[in-house]
């Protein structure tokens, strides 16, 4: 194994990455959002299809998560063992098939296994990629996580309306998603010369709990990870039920925190280079902190929509400055601790929106949302123990 490792490195060692290699990963960051919101605007036709309720349906969803956090631990081990570029085609290409499959499948049973190699596709390319990331900006010399995180964003953007789109023109789910299907290929294909044929090696066991310095980065991703989470799932709820806007109109403060969120990464990279990541991290905390109090304290929705608007800029930069730091940090070595960074931050997505509906329930959701400001709080503290 260890030669082996040493003779992919050795053969790969004039490959620096360039400017080909950082297009071919912000296309692999556009496709990872894309094929998410493309999925996310299948669910009710899942739903139709399979005739579950919606505490199955729940149930359904987390399978997806589930096989996402299952291949995240593996991603590293995989990635030094045979390289980004081969573990991306793979992943990529499985969760592709997988799409056009899933407004199709009428048995619960079959949805539960294609949403589960859907979320394993998902889940792996989610941390290759961020591997190819932190190597191919360290190659550059200057902060590109930001910009690479952004491409995301605008992926979930162009995955969602393309979607909606096509439904919308009367095409039949099942072509809608192929076509989803071809292009995402189609960008694998002209990407494939340009992804990383190696990673940095893996160094002693291949699983590890989480320890030092990338405890800590994974626990900031937690945070802010719940925070998006509490966005995406409770936004509309809140409102609705508590600031009397339409039904109709309660999506408007995701839109205002993804809008402020996507162009606050896209410009992340220059304000990181400016600023500093230590300022980047506590100023954006705090600024997310703001936008909570704006939404708890003030009883006017447009100032509601404001503080959403305040949280996507302030979370927007928070966590690819975590993943820079995984290259910086000696804690771990990186094949094991981007696993383990990405598996706490999407473990945070997927326990905050139920932790915010538990305190909910038994108190309010104002308080929920306080719980959540109080978290960042801890972020823009604890930010200060690790190096950036």
């Amino acid at each position: 194994m260890q030669d082996f490792t040493q003779a992919v490195q050795e053969l790969h060692r004039e490959e620096t990455p360039g400017r080909c290699a950082q297009r071919a990963t912000r296309i692999m960051f556009f496709v990872a959002g894309f094929a998410t919101a493309a999925w996310a605007a299948l669910v009710p036709f899942a739903k139709l299809n399979t005739g579950v309720n919606d505490g199955a349906l729940g149930l359904l969803l987390l399978c997806l998560g589930g096989g996402a956090l299952a291949a995240m631990p593996v991603t590293g081990a995989l990635t030094s063992r045979f390289g980004c570029r081969m573990v991306l085609i793979f992943s990529v290409a499985l969760f592709s098939i997988v799409l056009p499959l899933l407004p199709i499948i009428t048995s619960p049973a079959l949805l539960a296994i294609a949403l589960l190699l859907f979320g394993i596709g998902i889940g792996t390319t989610d941390c290759a990629m961020n591997i190819q990331a932190i190597i191919v900006e360290k190659a550059a010399g200057k902060p590109m996580m930001s910009g690479f995180h952004g491409f995301y964003s605008v992926g979930g953007i162009a995955g969602a309306g393309a979607m909606s789109g096509l439904l919308m023109l009367g095409l039949d789910p099942l072509y809608a998603c192929l076509v989803s299907a071809l292009f995402i290929l189609v960008l694998l294909a002209v990407s494939i010369s340009n992804l990383l044929g190696y990673a940095n090696p893996a160094e002693g066991k291949a699983f590890a709990i989480p320890h030092g310095a990338v405890l800590i980065l994974g626990g900031i991703c937690f945070v802010v990870f719940l925070a998006e989470g509490t966005v995406l799932d409770w936004s509309a709820v809140f409102l609705t039920e508590h600031r009397q806007l339409s039904d109709t109109l309660g999506g408007l403060g995701f839109a205002c925190f993804s809008a402020l969120m996507t162009a606050g990464r896209l410009t992340g990279d220059k304000i990181v280079a400016y600023l500093g990541p230590q300022k980047v991290v506590v100023g954006g905390a705090l600024i997310a902190v703001a936008g909570f109090a704006l939404i708890i304290f003030v009883p006017w929705w447009e100032l509601s929509l404001l503080g959403y608007a305040l949280i996507g800029i302030g979370c927007a930069n928070i966590v690819p400055v975590m993943f820079s730091a995984i290259g910086r940090q000696n804690s771990m070595p990186q094949a094991v601790a981007v696993p383990a960074v990405t598996t706490l931050g999407y473990m945070g997505v997927l326990v905050g929106p139920a932790s915010i509906g538990f305190i909910a329930h038994y108190s309010s959701l104002p308080l929920a949302f306080l719980v959540v400001a109080a978290l960042l709080i801890a972020v823009a503290g604890t930010s200060r123990l690790v190096k950036m």
